[in-house]
């Protein structure tokens, strides 16, 4: 299949400004800009199955990342963004309750508060950053739903000039992992689309270099020199809130794998990959024969974009069930 890469363009804002209702980073400096290994949105997997025992299509505990992390030293003070009366979650996870800006979480510490207590925003060391884990999650809670730290409002300074990218656009056979053979399509398909975005600051360790999710993904689908199908369909979208966790595998396609999986009793220290459902089932047979062209759009919370596109030819065969030929499965496992 042919597959080709727009140029990139950028959003008119690249960084977030200082408003007052923002809030700054909960590690020292506070006013400063702190590496972030892990975006909102971004998948968590833990297969139940091992790799090589078909663990990327069986049964495990799937999520999406409902916070940020940001990247600190084990032993590093984390205080509260704002102020607030501190409940606890676990033995290394609380939740601060402010007055008007809802409530927010902090995890992976070894906690110096008490359940109850008041702190000060910028003052109460509420724990340090446990070594083994070498970040602090941050989440947000707004109106009861889980938000992103990073949207406008929300944790600043925040700047990003890096560009998501499209890595690759894949129409596959219904249930399968692998993309048809060929740029001739037919039957029951799924369009997928691999992409992910760099962290706007080098994160160190053993997790330097590994993706993050894109905020939006949108997706639009055309006869080549005809109609336009789908326009601008949104196939993810984690600018603000998420989707309930039991939709994962409606926006992540099977393939999808976290940083640093975990598959059976064994963890893999490797890059995680990020397949996302442009559309789960098409039956190909509802559309005329001919030469088409998907169009995936991918931007991040400060507006830096970039597109890509596939054209690939649908040819159903006259007459067969399943609208493919004997040889051209209509899925595969």
């Amino acid at each position: 299949m042919r597959f080709r890469i727009f140029f990139l363009t950028c959003g008119l804002a690249l960084c977030a400004s200082a408003t007052a209702s923002a809030y700054p980073w909960p590690v020292k400096p506070f006013k400063e800009q702190h590496p972030i290994r892990a975006n909102f949105g971004d998948p968590r997997t833990v297969f139940l199955n091992t790799m090589l025992t078909d663990g990327l299509q069986g049964p495990g505990t799937f999520l999406f990342h409902n916070g940020i992390d940001i990247a600190a030293p084990g032993g590093t003070p984390v205080y509260p963004v704002i102020s607030g009366k501190v409940r606890y979650i676990d033995e290394s996870a609380i939740s601060v309750k402010t007055e008007g800006r809802g409530v927010f979480q902090y995890f992976h510490l070894v906690v110096k508060v008490r359940d109850g207590q008041h702190v000060v925003a910028g003052k109460t060391v509420l724990g340090t950053v446990l070594p083994v884990y070498g970040h602090v999650h941050l989440s947000e809670i707004r109106g009861g739903r889980v938000w992103n730290p990073l949207a406008r409002g929300g944790i600043a300074p925040y700047r990003d000039h890096t560009v998501p990218q499209v890595r690759a656009i894949n129409v596959r056979p219904a249930g399968s992992l692998l993309p048809f053979d060929s740029a001739t399509v037919c039957g029951t398909v799924s369009l997928v689309a691999a992409a992910d975005d760099v962290a706007p600051m080098a994160v160190p360790g053993v997790f330097a270099g590994f993706p993050l999710s894109p905020a939006l993904i949108t997706w639009s689908l055309a006869r080549v020199y005809g109609i336009t199908y789908v326009r601008d369909a949104t196939a993810a979208d984690f600018r603000t809130t998420m989707p309930s966790s039991r939709y994962f595998w409606s926006v992540y396609a099977r393939g999808s794998y976290q940083n640093a999986p975990r598959f059976s009793n064994r963890q893999y220290f490797m890059p995680g990959r990020f397949l996302y459902n442009l559309a789960s089932f098409v039956d190909t047979r509802t559309y005329p024969n001919g030469l088409y062209e998907i169009t995936v759009r991918v931007a991040d919370m400060r507006g830096n974009s970039s597109d890509a596109a596939l054209q690939f030819k649908i040819e159903n065969r006259a007459g067969s069930e399943t609208g493919c030929s004997p040889q051209v499965p209509s899925s595969a496992p």
